[in-house]
């Protein structure tokens, strides 16, 4: 490699390292986190198995569009309504929120609290809409 191009184009070859990085940690980061992902397949599944899902967006999101039977939680009051999903603990929880971010974190809450089976929805509602999967306001 020409150790002259590495000098002159370090910008190029900083950003190209750190895109690299990112890429890769969006590929593992939820394995090592110990938060079981489900794609769109997977969260058709749990809906269709009757898992709890739970939308934890807030409240203009939810109203805007939500999976049907979704149950809402904003992120922000998640640790203090917990009790609310005590008989959760042993069945299938699908989280969910715009794109998968918040939902991850919520997870991550629902595991610290004893919570067995929980799925963060890749992609979030996005993906769910992007499938033409259904949508309710209601």
């Amino acid at each position: 490699m020409d150790v002259q191009f590495l000098l002159h184009n370090w910008v190029l070859v900083s950003v190209a390292a750190v895109s690299g990085a990112l890429l890769v940690w969006s590929f593992i980061g939820g394995k090592l986190s110990g938060i079981d992902e489900a794609d769109t397949l997977k969260a058709t599944r749990l809906y269709n198995d009757d898992a709890l899902v739970l939308d934890v967006r807030e409240d203009k999101e939810y109203a805007a569009g939500h999976i049907p039977r979704a149950r809402h939680i904003p992120l922000g009051q998640l640790g203090g309504r917990l009790a609310e999903l005590d008989k959760f603990k042993d069945k299938p929880i699908l989280v969910t929120c715009r794109s998968g971010n918040r939902s991850a974190h919520a997870c991550r809450i629902l595991k610290k609290a004893g919570f067995a089976n929980v799925y963060n929805q890749a992609g979030g509602i996005l993906a769910w809409e992007r499938a033409n999967l259904p949508v309710t306001t209601k």
